[in-house]
Formats: C-alpha cells, structure tokens, sequence
C-alpha cells in the first residue's frame, strides 16, 4: 500500500506559471519518521516542512491503519542573503530530526545550509472566553465599565495544530551544513558542514562548542571535507563522520575536547587493478548511519552499500552493490554531473535489511540473514493504492527479456536520494523528486 503526495497549483488559469515556479520548490529534500513511526516529516526545496500522521486504526476500516495524512505544514526557514559574503542562502531543508517526545507536543530540528532551528508542533483544541479586560473581540475595554469579575473558561473549538520556532542556532557555520544529529542525552545535538562539526545544547543558542575542525592553515592543502556525521544511538559520548575519501573516523568526546584526533578509522584498501579517474569521486560516502543496536555502521558511496563492524576497522563485514551496471556509464554519469548524486541509506527496525536508492525511481533492498537483493520501482505509473510491487531488473548487454529494462534505458533525471523506515514496522517512504510514497507490507 502507498500513499502519494502531489502539490497542486492553486487554480486552473495559474497552472503554467505556478507549476514553473513551483516544481522545483517543491522537491522533497529529506524524510524522517519520529521514534514512534506515528509521524512523518518531509522538507523541501522550497523551506517547507509537511508533517504526515497515521491514521488511527478502526475496527470498520482496519487496512487504513498504515494511512499517514497531512497533519501540519509550515514554513521552516526563507531565503536569506549574506551581505558581508554577496551569498544567496538557500531555504531548502538539508535534514530533519526528531526529538523524543517528553509531552502532548512534538518537537524537531530542521535545517538549511546555515541555520538550525527548533520547531514546536503542539496541538489546541479549547479557547479561552470571559476576559475582564478585553471583550470578545481583543479590544480593551473601557475599566469604568467593568462593574462585575468574570472567571474565564475555556471552550471548546475545532483542532488546530500549530508549529511554532523555539530555538534559532545560527552563526555557528561557515560552510554548508550537511547534516545534524540528535544526541542519546537528549540534550545536545551536533551539526555538521564540510569542514567542522560543532556541539550545541538544545537550551543554548548563543554559542557552540567545536569539535572537529579539519580546516588546513593553508585551503590549498584541503583534500578531502566531511560529508556527514551522526552520533552513537546509547552512548553520548560517541559519534561518527565520514570523509570524501572514503574513510569513516570514530570519535570519542572523553578524550579530548577537540576531536581531531579519532579512536577508530574505518577505510578499505583501494584495489590498484580498478583504479581509474573517478575512483576517488565513486569513493566520496554520501551517508553514514549506526544501526540501532549501536554495533554497526552503515555508509553509502556512489555504486555500494556497505556494512562495518565497530570493532573490525580493516574492512567492511558486508558489500552491497547497489548499481553496478553503472560502471561503465561513469563517463557519461560525470559529464551530467549524476556522479555527485548524494544516497542516503536506512536500516529497518531490526538491522537486518537496508534500503538504499538507485536512478529511474528505483530503490534497492538487501536482506542481510538470507543474502537476498530486490529492486523495487516508485512511480506513478506501476503504483496504485494496495497493489503489489514487482520486482525490477536492469539488463546489461545481451537479449532483454520482456519484464526487464535495459541500462540504456535509465531515466538519470529520475533519482530515489531520500528515504526513511519506519523504527519498528515494514513501512518505508520514499522519496522521488516531488512525490512522496509510503509503502508497506502486504495486510490481509
């Protein structure tokens, strides 16, 4: 089953303009569900925010359990400009975080390339009524008029959900942010751009602690940046970044404030036979992720998946080829600038699966117990609600059978880059271009 979210404009006779202008506005840049599942952010191009929610379960329509709808949407962040730099700043959203919940509200971190910022979405269903002071429209009243005190009471009114900024974390970043990650404490988290990690608390929005700075004295010695970062699931002590040359550092914060030197560097050997042109570029990961037992790490380059395990840094415990028949289309693939592409990777609830996107809508599934691979097709054409995925495969060379699609085929401009799972079912969402699809396993 799925769900598909398609903005539409607003009215007929602005259909050419409003689709011109919102298209790419309106590109899904990140996808998260919170640590319950019950909700799902997405943000996009455009600064927005649309929070999903599930539907209740009902004992008359009990497949519309895994429905998510519309709960809330407001806009995160706006286009700025940096004066001092003549720099635009984007207002697409860069990533999503959720907080765990602590009371009747929601709380999330969003952020675009510059600014963090910490959202409320709490739920009013009551308004209050009987002021002494004001009347039923908000004017003062005149005091020589109020002969009597009246308790005010609160009425009940239609739901109204509202997202409203509590903190702003700003001017800590010289560089883009390409990532931020909640810690186990719950009470910092870090952001990360291409050449520094810094530590925040969640109550303190004046300043920042660095703890990674990879910046040369000189930039002309720079030969690689971070390209994400995120913390440990138990222990807050500990969190990971990965490189763009491939390599993943291990950090410890109680060993020294400032991490630049690691506990652990996890980097496979390059073997000389494959070297070419575009190995170190194929080589960049694009994501790193912890399972959630906090035993393994997971990072996604531009052709593998691969898995770690913390405690063997030599080489990776398992390599997934993601599109390998894209080997020899490198050339073609960096002439129009797709070799840059960056692929997130999720587990599923259990660590045993993980999921990853591919080019033509695709997306990949590898089940790591039985070794068994899939790819699995998000569009509008093979999607109907409650219809079953088929699986799809990519012909390379040679005759085509009927249910394959050949290599030559591919639709580069289609791209699976954001996806999420849910923390403890089969329901993943997935990303492409501006539609959002929820699938999840087959109910009887």
């Amino acid at each position: 089953m799925f769900t598909r979210i398609i903005r539409d404009p607003a009215s007929p006779t602005e259909e050419v303009s409003a689709l011109l202008c919102s298209v790419a506005a309106d590109i899904i840049s990140t996808v998260e569900f919170n640590s319950t599942g019950e909700l799902l952010a997405t943000g996009d191009k455009g600064g927005r925010v649309v929070v999903f929610q599930r539907e209740q379960e009902s004992k008359n329509q009990p497949h519309r359990r895994g429905e998510y709808n519309v709960y809330s949407t407001f806009q995160s962040h706006e286009p700025e400009f940096d004066y001092l730099k003549s720099l635009e700043i984007e207002e697409k959203i860069n990533k999503i975080r959720w907080l765990p919940q602590q009371n009747a509200a929601y709380f999330l971190l969003s952020t675009n390339d510059k600014t963090v910022k910490l959202w409320k979405i709490s739920e009013r269903d009551k308004r209050p009524e009987g002021y002494n002071l004001k009347d039923e429209d908000g004017r003062i009243r005149d005091p020589a008029t109020i002969t009597t005190l009246r308790v005010p009471v609160l009425q009940p009114m239609d739901l109204m959900v509202e997202a409203t900024p509590r903190r702003v974390f700003s001017n800590a970043h010289t560089y883009h942010i390409n990532s931020i990650s909640v810690n186990s404490d719950y009470e910092t988290f870090m952001s990360t751009d291409d050449l520094r990690i810094n530590l925040w608390n969640l109550e303190i929005t004046n300043r920042s602690f660095n703890i990674v700075d990879i910046k040369p004295a000189n930039m002309e010695e720079l030969t690689e940046v971070i390209t994400a970062a995120e913390f440990h699931p138990h222990q807050c002590n500990t969190f990971v970044y990965s490189s763009s040359k491939g390599s993943i550092r291990l950090c410890d914060m109680r060993a020294s404030a400032l991490c630049d030197n690691h506990s652990k560097f996890f980097e496979e050997p390059e073997d000389p036979s494959n070297r070419s042109f575009f190995s170190e570029i194929i080589s960049s990961i694009s994501d790193v992720k912890f399972s959630h037992s906090g035993r393994y790490l997971m990072t996604r380059d531009y052709l593998t998946v691969k898995v770690w395990d913390l405690n063997m840094e030599s080489k990776p415990l398992e390599t997934y080829q993601v599109h390998d028949y894209l080997r020899s289309k490198l050339c073609s693939l960096y002439e129009n600038d797709c070799i840059f592409d960056k692929f997130e990777c999720v587990w599923n609830g259990s660590d045993s699966v993980i999921m990853t996107g591919s080019y033509n809508n695709f997306f990949r599934m590898f089940d790591r117990n039985t070794k068994r691979d899939v790819t699995l097709e998000a569009s509008r054409e093979n999607s109907k609600p409650r219809a079953i995925l088929k699986p799809r495969k990519v012909c390379v060379g040679g005759k085509r059978r009927k249910d394959e699609i050949s290599v030559d085929s591919l639709d580069f401009s289609k791209k699976i880059i954001h996806t999420a799972w849910h923390p403890s079912e089969n329901i993943i969402a997935v990303a492409a271009t501006n539609n959002l699809y929820i699938f999840q396993d087959k109910v009887n």
